[in-house]
């Protein structure tokens, strides 16, 4: 169960693509939706485009439990519900990687601006949330969906990653390190998350501004 990784909201465009990437490189992936038939819909399509992964599509109660890792990629709008459904779902022990953004988009505003989140960050609010004994590191918030999912794109950039623990924030580095492309940059506690949540909107305002797919590179390291 360790080598797999679960993706609740795996049916949207950057669980999708993430799905996609990591599955190339032969990690068991768990899709979870609150459908479990647009669950499964995602991983036949997932095993259409990638046949030598392994996908399983689930509803998100189920998902949860079939990994030590779950990634939580859904809209801000849906992840205190999400949390809420999971919460007696999720156990002690377990990894939360939350890739939410709180885009005022989540409440008819716009895609360039974020929410204010009381807790200081969406990563913050999951902590909150998440059962005792889950801990949560932030990352994946600056990486384009769209060049995920198109995997003849070749990747060339940074992922953000905050939490609070070393031991923690070393798996998710494990994990960024298993798409090619992709580098993983320790930026601190989880309370820093608040600052790279901000970069997705401003990534968002550059793409439309240039009509391109930004990405996130740290030089000098």
């Amino acid at each position: 169960m360790s080598d797999t990784i679960c993706i609740v909201g795996g049916t949207g465009a950057l669980g999708f693509g993430l799905a996609l990437r990591l599955g190339r490189e032969q990690v068991p992936i768990v899709i979870g939706s609150r459908d479990g038939g647009r669950a499964r819909e995602a991983a036949e399509k997932a095993t259409q485009q990638v046949p030598d992964g392994s996908f399983t599509g689930l509803q998100n109660a189920e998902a949860v439990q079939r990994s030590d890792t779950v990634i939580l990629s859904v809209p801000f709008r849906n992840q205190s519900e999400n949390l809420t459904n999971l919460k007696t779902h999720l156990q002690p022990g377990q990894l939360l990687i939350d890739a939410t953004v709180p885009l005022a988009a989540a409440v008819s505003g716009k895609a360039t601006r974020t929410l204010g989140v009381w807790q200081g960050s969406a990563a913050q609010q999951a902590q909150e949330m998440a059962p005792d004994g889950v801990r949560v590191v932030s990352a994946f918030h600056t990486v384009s969906a769209a060049q995920l999912a198109d995997l003849e794109h070749v990747l060339d950039e940074d992922v953000l990653v905050c939490g609070d623990s070393g031991a923690d924030k070393q798996r998710v580095v494990q994990i960024v390190h298993k798409i090619p492309g992709l580098r993983a940059v320790d930026c601190g506690p989880l309370e820093m998350a608040r600052i790279v949540e901000q970069l997705t909107p401003l990534i968002i305002s550059i793409n439309m501004r240039h009509k391109v797919r930004a990405g996130i590179k740290i030089t000098g390291l």
